[in-house]
């Protein structure tokens, strides 16, 4: 039985995560993610308990310029239960991305959480491109505030706003 209304035919995922900042390896799974899903919600997370480098606002705008271009993709923050946001927004998906094994244990017991959440929630797991299996966000903050090359690990734009927030807030470092 065919269903008339694209919006019940599209797939949605939602890939969440802190984003501090975005990364090539999360760009890698967004773009190779909608290969396989028709839209995708980034979604910035507000984590009262972390302490990021960036505001909120921040990311989702270097996210935003990242994704320009696109009109599949939409970046909103968001706190609170995964599952609540994902029906919020039309999802039937999660998207967590695999690096190391270290990953899995971790990602595997909050895609049981979210099942048990909510089991209409599906969680897709993909593991990055392998010139990116290394790298994340805290990686690259430290890479950067050591004075090493961030290129190929973050897009055009990000290693800026690094040098803007730290010759702002953090000038004694001389970066």
């Amino acid at each position: 039985m065919s269903k008339s209304n694209k919006s019940q035919n599209e797939k949605k995922a939602v890939y969440p995560g802190s984003f501090d900042p975005i990364t090539n390896g999360h760009v890698d799974i967004i773009n190779r993610g909608l290969k396989v899903f028709d839209d995708i919600v980034i979604a910035v997370l507000e984590n009262p308990k972390k302490k990021p480098l960036f505001t909120t606002q921040e990311r989702i705008s270097m996210i935003q310029e990242i994704f320009s271009d696109y009109d599949n993709t939409k970046v909103i923050a968001f706190d609170g239960l995964l599952v609540e946001f994902a029906k919020k927004n039309s999802a039937k998906v999660v998207i967590r991305g695999l690096r190391a094994i270290s990953d899995f244990e971790y990602e595997f017991q909050m895609a049981l959480m979210n099942r048990k959440l909510d089991p209409d929630i599906e969680t897709f797991f993909m593991t990055p491109n392998l010139s990116y299996s290394f790298l994340s966000s805290n990686l690259v903050k430290e890479i950067f505030m050591l004075g090493g090359c961030l290129k190929d690990l973050v897009p055009k734009g990000v290693e800026k706003k690094l040098k803007e927030k730290f010759e702002t807030e953090h000038p004694s470092l001389n970066l």
